[in-house]
């Protein structure tokens, strides 16, 4: 077991690629779970994300984001000192939960609106939400954010193009605008994405696309729709899943969710919540969650101009049908010409 001055490290609750976390105790007594880096001699990039994460979480004093207490010095790199909230991630409490899992996932679910919430009015894009950056008290049932590293305080940002390896994020869970392959802006609805992933992978036991190839994943994401999580079932209010039942709306709910376009998905944290809990209100009240509109309250407070092509039908419909013949084996040139920020990339 490591040693760090001023803290009684008791346990290793995670050892990744990257990063090491530990649970200890404070001079004071103060319980806490301290996050160091793996490297001996880091980067300056890991630097700068770890003084990121901290910069970006000290401000958020909310109780669906776990709380940073300090940034201390620690042999060649540095010691991220946070609260002790007696989590497990939100992947390993689903696998452990009985029959009666539904009403736990919405409970949560809302919750989780809350906390995207706060970052929407914070002008925060956390980039990678996933399973294994949720916690969860197994007791109190209180559920938690974490890992900022990756986070932009900016309302918007341009991912360049990258090798699909070095992409920031999670690539199972990645947004198709975050993959830097879609000419596109990220925003906060990048986040709407990858919380739709893993509401799929709570709800069905798997992800949506599973490839151990990196750019197989991001091709997945960018141009293939999700299994879905529809089957044929005896009562058509509902669909089974490895003996759990998924009501139809909240399979249509995590399917808006995880639309490729962003203009497609939610909007708002609001309406999303508002949906889940019509869902969660249906389901305490008579034990069964009936099919209804969704995205009914669901408006956005910011103007942001939609990305998509307008009046350009005609030169699309010509490159596509250009390729569809190129398919059967023919071989053309076609020229795309236009005035400067025209819009030439964005058709091709």
């Amino acid at each position: 077991m490591i040693s760090i001055p001023g803290y009684s490290v008791s346990e290793e609750l995670y050892n990744g690629s990257r990063t090491q976390v530990y649970r200890a105790v404070r001079d004071d007594q103060k319980p806490v779970v301290i996050k160091l880096l793996k490297n001996p001699h880091p980067s300056f990039q890991e630097l700068l994300q770890f003084r990121n994460q901290y910069n970006i979480a000290k401000n958020l004093n909310f109780p669906g984001i776990i709380q940073t207490y300090s940034l201390e010095n620690y042999q060649n790199g540095y010691a991220l000192v946070m609260e002790d909230m007696g989590g497990i991630p939100l992947k390993e409490y689903f696998s452990n939960l009985n029959r009666a899992f539904l009403k736990d996932f919405l409970k949560i679910a809302v919750d989780l609106c809350d906390t995207l919430n706060i970052l929407y009015r914070h002008r925060i894009i956390h980039k990678d939400i996933k399973p294994n950056n949720i916690l969860i008290n197994p007791e109190t049932k209180q559920v938690k954010l974490i890992d900022f590293s990756i986070s932009s305080l900016l309302p918007r940002e341009t991912q360049t193009l990258v090798n699909a390896n070095m992409l920031e994020g999670t690539l199972a869970y990645i947004s198709p605008e975050q993959t830097g392959r879609m000419n596109r802006g990220i925003d906060y609805r990048t986040d709407f994405y990858s919380l739709g992933v893993t509401f799929y992978e709570l709800l069905t036991g798997k992800l949506p696309f599973k490839s151990d190839d990196a750019m197989e994943l991001v091709h997945c994401h960018i141009a293939k729709v999700p299994p879905s999580m529809n089957k044929p079932h005896p009562n058509p209010l509902l669909v089974k899943e490895k003996g759990r039942e998924i009501p139809h709306v909240l399979s249509d709910i995590v399917m808006k969710l995880m639309a490729k376009n962003a203009e497609d998905r939610y909007q708002s944290a609001w309406g999303l919540k508002h949906d889940l809990e019509i869902c969660l209100r249906q389901l305490q009240e008579t034990d069964i969650i009936k099919y209804f509109e969704i995205a009914q309250r669901d408006i956005c407070d910011r103007f942001i101009i939609p990305e998509k092509l307008y009046g350009r039908e005609n030169e699309v419909e010509e490159l596509l049908a250009a390729f569809e013949r190129v398919s059967q084996g023919n071989s053309e040139l076609i020229l795309v010409a236009g005035f400067s920020g025209i819009g030439k990339t964005a058709i091709v």
